[in-house]
């Protein structure tokens, strides 16, 4: 049997940056449904942080990233979607995209349409994927409607910039939260119809100036604990919360039955990996996210670019919050 060599990312322990090193795998041929692809680039998400930090635990030793882009190689038995050759992009578990190539599950890998660069598709796989999720998967009681108003928090976040163009191309009335005045202005210049800096402002009490007291529809929140409580209650009576992140921490215990009186809420806590859990649903979904894409709705930005071998200082920046829209990592 084959076998090819690759650098990968690893962490033997959960902790902070420092814990991702560069290590030389072995690579072998694809078992039956599996894919070997050799990446051109990978993306950075804030869910690899959950899982260097143990948020979300892994088994060790442990890969990291989600999601890629690059050229399939070598395909499995059974796999008949993709061939050798296809320029192929994914957001995908296992973890395990940081490193020049790897062996993976093919139902989850889409064929990148010619029109999208290999760094854009890393960069949007996850982040699109999940932003078509919440607004066309993840709706209110009775939907989503032009003219309705939600609130996105980190909106000047690769999730939140994506999901400000294709809200506004749904003709959604999104206010977006941002932690600085350009963030902000980022947010508002993507289709953000109001930004609130929550440095500066309160944002419930803008929620309900901006709507004249009657409060948004959804809420869709990756901040966690920093944002939870206030959320509710920006929320219209039988508004839907809509969980998707902790960037703060998780969100502490509550008591149900503070959902009746604030209106009749839902509460719902939502993963990209149920959404995209068969080979039929993931690729509706990226059928979706593509034409948004290939179409100009969305523009798709990469705002920071890191080599692999710099992947530390990549979290770190990350987790201090001085990126904006997407990262991805260089190979």
């Amino acid at each position: 049997m084959t076998s090819h060599t690759s650098r990968a990312i690893q962490i033997d322990q959960h902790g902070g940056p420092d814990q991702l090193k560069l290590v030389q795998v072995t690579v072998g041929e694809p078992g039956p449904g599996e894919i070997r692809i050799r990446h051109h680039a990978v993306g950075l998400n804030f869910i690899d942080v959950y899982h260097r930090t143990g948020l979300y635990p892994m088994p060790m030793p442990a890969r990291v990233g989600m999601e890629a882009a690059g050229v399939v190689e070598a395909v499995g038995e059974g796999v008949t979607h993709l061939r050798v050759g296809d320029r192929a992009a994914y957001a995908s578990t296992p973890p395990g995209s940081y490193c020049d190539l790897r062996v993976m599950p093919a139902k989850t890998v889409c064929q990148l349409p010619d029109t999208i660069s290999f760094e854009t598709g890393a960069a949007m796989m996850l982040k699109g994927l999940t932003a078509q999720y919440l607004l066309k998967r993840t709706q209110p009681q009775g939907g989503l409607q032009p003219g309705d108003f939600v609130l996105f928090h980190a909106a000047a976040g690769g999730v939140g910039l994506i999901a400000c163009q294709w809200a506004k191309a749904m003709g959604l009335r999104l206010i977006g939260t941002a932690g600085s005045e350009s963030k902000c202005a980022l947010a508002l210049a993507n289709g953000a119809e109001f930004a609130i800096n929550y440095a500066k402002e309160d944002f419930l009490v803008r929620v309900k100036e901006i709507t004249a007291g009657q409060g948004v529809k959804v809420v869709y929140d990756s901040v966690g604990k920093d944002t939870w409580d206030k959320s509710l209650d920006c929320l219209a009576p039988f508004g839907l919360m809509a969980s998707f992140g902790n960037a703060s921490g998780p969100v502490a215990p509550f008591a149900p039955g503070i959902l009746g009186p604030k209106g009749s809420l839902y509460v719902t806590r939502q993963t990209l990996f149920t959404h995209i859990a068969t080979r039929e649903a993931t690729q509706l979904m990226a059928d979706d996210l593509f034409a948004a894409v290939t179409s100009g709705q969305v523009k798709i930005h990469i705002d920071q670019r890191y080599r692999l071998e710099d992947v530390q200082q990549a979290h770190r920046d990350l987790e201090a919050r001085k990126t904006t829209g997407c990262t991805v990592l260089t190979l």
